[in-house]
């Protein structure tokens, strides 16, 4: 039926069909518009009429270039008398393609307007002299904050630190001397736990 598609331009039949046969003949346009030898013995392994290998990587190949995939329609036509299987016409696209513009992402109205408001207020702020006032308060505040910010993190790490750190020998000999019991009392202690 693929074979017939790319013959005729157009054919007639059930949904289930039309839809299996588009894939194919996607696929087969695709190694159409790629020219290669490969691709023409791949065609050929599908469809077993030159002619119409022919018209594919020929007329068909140059006719959709440009566009980059859909090269075929799906229309429904109604349901057939008999079984009331539904009926569809399969054809290949037969317009230009026209590429389409990428839309810029509209920005919300409400960013716009609040920045608008910004900005007009700004403006009345400069001429009162005030701005000045405002961009060195601001700054204070982010310097202290960021200054707390820093002094958090180093708090944090140091205390981190001290927790997973293991004791070492000369903390503990330190203090074991410091400890108000002699040395010799203290090493007799441990000998009679022993």
């Amino acid at each position: 039926m693929a074979t017939d598609l790319l013959r005729n331009g157009r054919i007639n039949t059930t949904d289930t069909r039309a839809k299996e046969i588009r894939r194919v003949v996607e696929k087969l346009v695709t190694l159409g518009k790629n020219g290669s030898l490969h691709a023409r013995r791949k065609a050929l392994g599908y469809i077993r009429d030159r002619a119409v290998v022919e018209k594919l990587f020929s007329e068909l190949a140059q006719r959709y270039m440009e566009r980059p995939g859909g090269y075929t329609r799906i229309v429904k036509l109604g349901y057939r008398r008999g079984d009331n299987a539904p009926i569809s016409l399969i054809e290949l696209v037969t317009e230009e393609y026209k590429a389409k513009r990428k839309r810029r992402k509209a920005r919300p109205k409400a960013e716009t307007e609040s920045a608008q408001k910004k900005s007009s207020k700004r403006k009345s702020a400069e001429e009162l002299g005030l701005v000045e006032q405002e961009d060195t308060a601001e700054s204070q505040v982010d310097e202290q904050g960021e200054a707390e910010v820093i002094e958090a993190k180093s708090s944090r790490k140091s205390s981190k630190k001290e927790s997973t750190k293991e004791p070492d020998p000369g903390e503990a000999e330190m203090t074991e001397a410091e400890s108000p019991e002699p040395k010799e009392q203290a090493d007799s202690s441990e000998k009679a736990e022993d």
